[in-house]
């Protein structure tokens, strides 16, 4: 693996914008927010195969994902925590695949993602426990910002369905 990039400063939305029409995101005390639904927030930085670590908080009842090259959403949603994991619910790849535990804190707890994708291949790992080990993703998932998977992409934030906060996003490119 290549070296950790921090995708976060901690300070301001350096190196990240804003899609639609009025930018919600803010930075509060270190921590990257979205108070209300709005727009999604888009790394200026595209990556191929890499690992991502990224931490994160929804209040109850909220929605959100991390895409990956902003083509597959990895679930960031209140789910249940004795809901029957489907792929539409918390560390599910949207549409496509489904956790195999559920793994969710809860509304308001700080929670992580450690996801490693390789080509299509997909590992997620929510809260210290792999739920999706290496499994293939059969394509873009709904939200995609394009349909090119051959080619390098960024990491977007869904903003769009209601409020989530992040604290750190370190993204660890693959050395090819």
């Amino acid at each position: 693996m290549g070296k950790p990039i921090q995708l976060f400063n901690g300070k301001d939305l350096s190196g990240w914008k804003a899609t639609g029409k009025t930018n919600q995101w803010v930075v509060k005390n270190g921590i990257l927010t979205s108070p209300q639904s709005g727009s999604n927030l888009v790394s200026e930085q595209k990556f191929e195969d890499f690992k991502l670590h990224v931490e994160f908080k929804i209040p109850a009842g909220s929605n959100s994902g991390v895409y990956l090259r902003g083509r597959y959403e990895v679930q960031i949603e209140d789910s249940p925590k004795d809901a029957h994991p489907n792929a539409v619910l918390f560390a599910g790849v949207y549409g496509f695949l489904a956790a195999n535990e559920m793994m969710n804190k809860g509304a308001g707890e700080w929670q992580t993602f450690d996801i490693t994708l390789v080509g299509r291949l997909v590992t997620v790992v929510a809260n210290g426990k792999t739920v999706i080990s290496n499994q293939e993703i059969p394509g873009i998932t709904g939200g995609a910002l394009d349909s090119r998977e051959a080619e390098p992409g960024p990491l977007y934030f869904q903003g769009d369905h209601g409020p989530v906060e992040f604290r750190k996003v370190v993204v660890t490119p693959a050395i090819k």
